[in-house]
């Protein structure tokens, strides 16, 4: 008995009725406080002449301006559309426990102006009690938790007074009280439950209706050919694999499964708008209808991604998919703009990829996967090496799915450096994970998995911490850098909570610089511009990394409210030759024209240094200066100096010089 008042006083019922009470309250509580306010300013009025000043206007203010506060927070509440269930619940229970002090606020006050004035200024007390209890009751029809919690908590000490100080009227009167209340009590409660019925019932509603749209939806998708390119769709295309698989299984033929996807896709769509996207979809669809033969069949699986199914010389099955790559490779004339996409592709064997059609998919799948982050336009064939780094990848995330991430990840800096002076301008945060399973996994992979797993979250939490914990035992004349990963930055869960640490901790937020990359832009571009402007709104820096490595980082740049950019390291390897000094050159003056400033990754030798000086870089980072290192190694070589492994450049001699 006592377990489920507990949970019906903790909101623990269904959660479409939350978000209905939530819903109800936020149009009635602030007729609440209005009435608080109104009964509380005629109390203060008829008792300014006989009770003290504290009372009358100081207690009495103060309760008032607590109302007037409460009401603002109600009138602009989030709407009952904006909210789910939990966030209902929340604030359900708030309001709920925020009501026992504010009526003991309330009754105390009462009861303390009672022994000033004659019997009509008590007599005003009882009914301000009385109005209040019984407005309050009206105004929290649709809450009767908080409702029976106002009046248990107003009614009690009411009762208890009266009986020990009042006269025989007054007490009647609060016995009085006391009973209407309660009956208005089980009044609400019965209408309360008609309230519950109804909302389930409306629920039970849209649920029927939400199955009715869905099996309209389902019977318009069992149509056999995609609307938009002419091509077989997704489901025509696995029914067949199913037929194409059950029938080889019996004569043993062997036959190929392959993924295309689109390698440039996204951007155009931003760009040139979802109905330009289409039109080039369709053209894509028509280019690769014109390949289509009964023995290799395209289809349409969603998005920009296309299957086909290889039956036969399946020993070329790889050069198949290649020239298929190769053809969407040609630009496309859509209304008049030329537009080059290129392709990627992975392509899987029965039965040497498997003997299901989930096996035969998912491997084709990553092929194509794995290919694309090595670099797009090429088909690859689903391969041993494919099968171990699976295994390999499953094995981190068995490992993900038990690991206590606060005491296995860590954080290790890597200094950025003024290349003038050698002096430590700041240090970037990379994270590192030791499994006690698996040992040190390398950062790509066990972020990727935990992207693909949803841990994504937990581990930048952590991280984070660490990193913060550690940065505040550096110096405070220089910046920590932090990156974000593609989840992060459009996650507003994960915004939140680096907010909350860092709102919490005492690191100025100026000091501070998250990293994004273009990859994790290209995600969701609004809701990360969304992240950044909360962030930035908070002193915090934002940095663009890996500059250059994309297909439309100027754009971005033009776009964003950045403050930094963090030039790739491939262009490092390109310094020898003079187009390859020219790029860094203009990327750095293009920094400068936006008023950026521009780091550059991956020095490793002096003479990389020196040239990248007389370009004019004055920021640096790589594996000449210092190597990624623990806390207790940086600060040891930032106590001993650098100047112990480098001297600053010399205005007349511009080259590092390392001190034996």
């Amino acid at each position: 008995m006592l377990r489920r008042f507990y949970t019906w006083l903790s909101f623990a019922g269904e959660p479409d009725i939350r978000v209905a009470q939530y819903g109800e309250l936020k149009r009635q509580i602030p007729l609440l406080y209005a009435l608080l306010i109104l009964n509380a300013s005629a109390v203060s009025y008829t008792h300014f002449a006989y009770a003290p000043g504290w009372l009358t206007l100081g207690v009495a203010g103060l309760l008032i301006t607590v109302s007037c506060w409460r009401l603002l927070i109600w009138a602009f509440a989030p709407p009952v559309v904006a909210i789910d269930a939990t966030v209902a619940r929340r604030t359900l229970r708030r309001t709920t426990i925020l009501a026992a002090p504010l009526c003991v606020a309330f009754v105390s006050w009462s009861l303390a102006l009672y022994q000033y004035g004659g019997p009509l200024e008590q007599a005003h007390v009882a009914l301000f009690i009385a109005v209040t209890v019984i407005g309050c009751i009206f105004c929290l029809i649709s809450v009767p938790q908080a409702a029976l919690l106002v009046t248990v908590t107003v009614m009690s000490p009411y009762l208890v007074y009266n009986f020990f100080h009042g006269n025989a009227v007054f007490t009647a009167m609060a016995l009085n009280i006391a009973l209407v209340t309660g009956v208005m009590i089980r009044v609400l409660l019965n209408s309360f439950a008609g309230f519950a019925t109804l909302i389930r019932s409306q629920v039970s509603l849209a649920a029927e209706q939400a199955e009715a749209e869905r099996l309209s939806s389902e019977n318009a998708r069992l149509a056999l050919t995609d609307v938009l390119t002419g091509l077989p769709n997704r489901r025509h295309f696995f029914a067949q694999l199913d037929s194409v698989l059950r029938s080889r299984k019996m004569t043993g033929e062997r036959f190929a499964v392959g993924v295309l996807d689109l390698d440039r896709f996204k951007p155009v769509n931003d760009t040139y708008g979802h109905v330009f996207g289409d039109r080039l979809l369709a053209a894509v669809g028509a280019r690769l209808a014109s390949r289509a033969t009964d023995a290799c069949e395209v289809a349409r699986l969603g998005g920009d991604e296309f299957g086909i199914l290889i039956l036969d010389d399946i020993d070329r099955a790889r050069e198949i998919g290649q020239r298929i790559c190769d053809l969407l490779t040609e630009p496309f004339d859509i209304e008049g703009q030329r537009i080059v996409l290129g392709c990627s592709g992975g392509v899987a064997t029965f039965p040497d990829a498997g003997s299901s059609v989930h096996q035969l998919f998912d491997r084709s799948d990553y092929a194509l996967y794995h290919v694309k982050s090595l670099g797009p336009g090429v088909c690859a064939l689903f391969s041993a090496e494919h099968e171990t780094l699976i295994r390999s990848e499953r094995a981190i995330e068995a490992a993900m799915h038990t690991a206590d991430f606060d005491t296995e990840l860590h954080v290790q800096f890597q200094p950025i450096f003024c290349t003038e002076t050698m002096a430590v301008l700041g240090v970037e945060a990379l994270g590192r994970w030791t499994s006690p399973t698996l040992g040190a996994i390398k950062p790509d992979q066990f972020i990727m998995a935990a992207e693909r797993l949803g841990f994504m979250h937990a581990i930048t939490a952590s991280l984070f911490r660490n990193a913060l914990a550690c940065f505040a035992r550096m110096p405070e004349h220089i910046g920590l850098s932090f990156n974000l990963s593609a989840r992060d930055i459009v996650s507003t869960d994960t915004i939140d909570l680096l907010i909350e640490i860092i709102e919490r901790g005492d690191i100025d937020p100026k000091r501070i610089t998250f990293e994004l990359t273009e990859t994790a832009l290209m995600r969701d571009f609004e809701a990360a511009v969304a992240s950044i402007k909360r962030l930035r709104a908070l002193g915090i820096r934002i940095a663009l990394d890996d500059f250059g490595s994309g297909y439309s980082s100027l754009s971005y740049l033009h776009r964003l409210p950045l403050d930094k950019v963090k030039v790739d390291r491939s262009f490092i390897a390109d310094m020898d030759e003079a187009s390859g000094r020219n790029i860094i050159s203009a990327i750095l003056g293009l920094c400068q024209t936006l008023g950026l400033d521009c780091i550059i990754e991956g020095v490793e030798t002096d003479g990389q240094l020196q040239q990248l000086r007389d370009i004019g870089y004055r920021m640096a980072q790589g594996y000449l200066f210092a190597r990624p290192m623990g806390l207790e190694a940086f600060l040891k070589s930032f106590d001993r100096g650098w100047a112990a492994d480098f001297r600053p450049m010399s205005p007349g001699k511009p080259k590092l010089q390392i001190v034996a």
